[in-house]
């Protein structure tokens, strides 16, 4: 009799620690990795005087081998760099994946010499730059800046940030290398500096107006487009969009964002400065915002498929392409590669 109950109890123990592990299992693939969220589509068709000048539509493409958030991308020779990130179990990466549009297949090339995620990347003559970020899990901001040549496929170490940054935006005009704001070894900074890959040397400029992090830039007809960000907290969500002229190495402020967000991307799509995804404390953005130099004025582009944030986005042409991100807030990721395309007419 004594057997019988023991036999019975183990049975429920073993049960228990069965459905403990499925609903582990279930909750992490839920919130870390997003299932069960599935793309939602939309398209966009721009009419004017009764004709359909322009349509903005999105698909999916091939995934990204590895899931990711907080990872940072550039085009190099027509093809798609995704570099650093962070793990579903927040471990830094020095992974770096190859997305080639023409075929919608993904390479491996060499991994980074160390590990980073919340970096930012630009190419200039034909190098990958990767620049800042934060390494290891306590978020240590990085002053490195690591170069890719890819016909040696070989990384090398250039000079340092002037201060070391995590969080931070960068975009390229003249040959030159912007990086604005982000978190330094002190808090949010506003700080600007522009590298010249020529002389490997750093210039500091006229810091932003506001300190950020968790920003987007661009360079659009000679200017730079800073936008949205925040300030170290999902609650303090920005919408500033600040515009600075390397001429005169001065700030204007532009029209804010239709929506404040932090965790964001951006790229300069269709003549336009485009900010796409984002988090708040208990969602992620599928907002995808443009803004027109010409006009003055925000418009409104087609959702992401699949919201989030910790993403990277670069344009080829007429087409959009958004890579990785978590569907979730904070630690959460993705192998997302959606794109969207703008064509004339219908």
């Amino acid at each position: 009799m004594k057997k019988k109950k023991r036999s019975q109890r183990r049975k429920i123990a073993l049960i228990m620690v069965v459905l403990l592990v499925a609903i582990g299992v279930g909750t992490y693939g839920y919130y870390v990795h997003g299932l069960g969220i599935r793309p939602g589509f939309e398209k966009l068709q721009i009419v004017e005087e009764g004709r359909t000048v322009k349509t903005y539509e999105w698909a999916v493409k091939a995934d990204m081998p590895t899931a990711r958030t907080e990872v940072a991308a550039a085009v190099l020779n027509g093809k798609i760099y995704v570099v650093g990130g962070l793990d579903g179990f927040g471990r830094t990466l020095a992974t770096v994946e190859v997305y080639d549009p023409q075929t919608n297949a993904w390479s491996r090339a060499p991994d980074l010499p160390e590990g980073r995620h919340h970096a930012a990347v630009a190419v200039i003559d034909n190098t990958l730059f990767v620049l800042g970020g934060f390494g290891g899990i306590n978020f240590q901001p990085k002053p490195d800046v690591f170069a890719f040549n890819p016909q040696t496929r070989s990384w090398v170490r250039k000079a340092e940030l002037p201060s070391p940054r995590g969080g931070l935006a960068v975009s390229t005009w003249n040959g030159k290398i912007f990086a604005v704001a982000g978190v330094g070894p002190e808090g949010l900074t506003g700080e600007l500096t522009v590298y010249d890959p020529h002389t490997d040397t750093w210039q500091t400029k006229t810091p932003a107006p506001t300190k950020r992090d968790h920003l987007a830039a661009a360079a659009l007809e000679g200017k730079l487009y800073v936008s949205g960000g925040r300030k170290l907290s999902l609650t303090k969500n920005l919408a500033t969009l600040e515009i600075y002229d390397p001429q005169t190495d001065s700030w204007e402020e532009g029209p804010p964002m239709p929506t404040a967000r932090g965790g964001i991307a951006a790229a300069v799509f269709e003549k336009t400065f485009v900010v796409v995804g984002g988090e708040q404390p208990r969602s992620t953005f599928g907002e995808v915002e443009g803004f027109n130099p010409k006009t003055g004025s925000w418009t409104r582009l087609p959702n992401l498929p699949t919201p989030r944030h910790g993403l990277a986005a670069v344009s080829i042409g007429n087409r959009l392409f958004v890579l990785g991100g978590g569907k979730r807030p904070t630690l959460s990721v993705s192998k997302s590669n959606e794109m969207l395309e703008a064509r004339e007419g219908n």
